[in-house]
């Protein structure tokens, strides 16, 4: 999982000259959406509770702790520029695209939040529960970011430099680092801490990918009925969807039906169910779950 989670990572996003003004303020509020969520699981739940768990928030965690002068917020756009820099150096400022301002905006939102809601103490004494939303919250926005096609800057900049300039299996490389950095934790803030970072490491890798398979997830439906006109019309004007129709021939009764094969959403296919339920109550029905839909009115290439 984390090496699927890494890959995604590794695909910089570029703009489309043929999007609408809507598309373009939708990417711009989900990208943004999601570096807010990052930045309040940073300053809500991590930064309070030491938990350093890989990556770039978790060196200025670190940071930090070291330099008392210092500010999460400020150790982030000290690394963030820095690793900006070396993105630009070795694959230039088109390569980079909108993650350079990912670096930025992230670093500024937990700055912003720092000064707005400073927190001196963790919000409850249960570790666990705080290390469940330091997960939860980053995992989240990360998804976000990932699932329109962005990063968060950070690390994602040192994948898609080792992934240029080396045959190197950076899923494990950036894993390595990141528990590297756990166990830096352990050393600096106990045991138990650097246990919780190791912890939450593992379980944001699977989480980030729950959460972009959930914001996917459609339903690929099959449908044999004996009105078939019915539920083409259904489909076509009611759901305002299209489907695949062809002819397939029953083992058993060997009578040749329509098959209808489409895609919808959750609601929609519910709302299908429930009118074969009420037109057909014999119906053949299969609804299978599908976390990638490429094509007209889904997701584009």
């Amino acid at each position: 999982m984390k090496q699927l989670n890494r890959n995604r990572r590794l695909i910089p996003f570029k703009w489309d000259d043929k999007a609408t003004p809507k598309e373009v303020i939708r990417y711009i509020v989900l990208l943004n959406l999601g570096l807010f969520l990052t930045a309040a699981g940073i300053h809500l739940f991590k930064t309070p509770n030491h938990f350093a768990m890989g990556g770039t928030s978790g060196m200025s965690i670190i940071m930090a702790t070291l330099w008392p002068g210092m500010n999460v917020g400020g150790a982030l756009f000290v690394i963030n520029g820095i690793l900006v820099a070396l993105g630009i150096v070795f694959l230039g400022v088109k390569t980079m695209g909108v993650t350079i301002y990912s670096s930025f905006a992230l670093s500024a939102f937990v700055s912003l939040l720092e000064k707005v809601y400073p927190m001196t103490a963790p919000f409850t004494n249960d570790t666990l529960l705080e290390l469940c939303f330091a997960v939860a919250l980053p995992a989240a926005g990360s998804a976000i970011v990932f699932n329109v096609g962005a990063s968060t800057g950070g690390t994602d900049i040192v994948a898609m430099i080792l992934a240029k300039y080396t045959s190197m299996e950076i899923g494990r490389a950036l894993l390595i680092s990141d528990l590297l950095i756990a166990m830096w934790a352990g050393g600096l803030y106990g045991i138990a801490t650097g246990l919780y970072c190791t912890l939450g490491t593992f379980a944001k890798a699977f989480m980030v990918d729950s959460v972009i398979e959930s914001l996917n997830q459609r339903k690929v439906v099959t449908i044999i009925s004996s009105q078939p006109d019915d539920v083409k019309a259904f489909i076509l004007q009611k759901l305002n969807r299209s489907a695949t129709v062809y002819m397939a021939k029953g083992a058993y009764t060997n009578r040749e039906e329509q098959v209808f094969t489409t895609v919808l959403t959750r609601r929609q296919a519910v709302l299908l169910r429930n009118h074969l339920r009420h037109i057909d109550p014999h119906a053949f029905l299969t609804i299978v779950n599908s976390s990638e839909i490429v094509g007209k009115g889904f997701r584009a290439l």
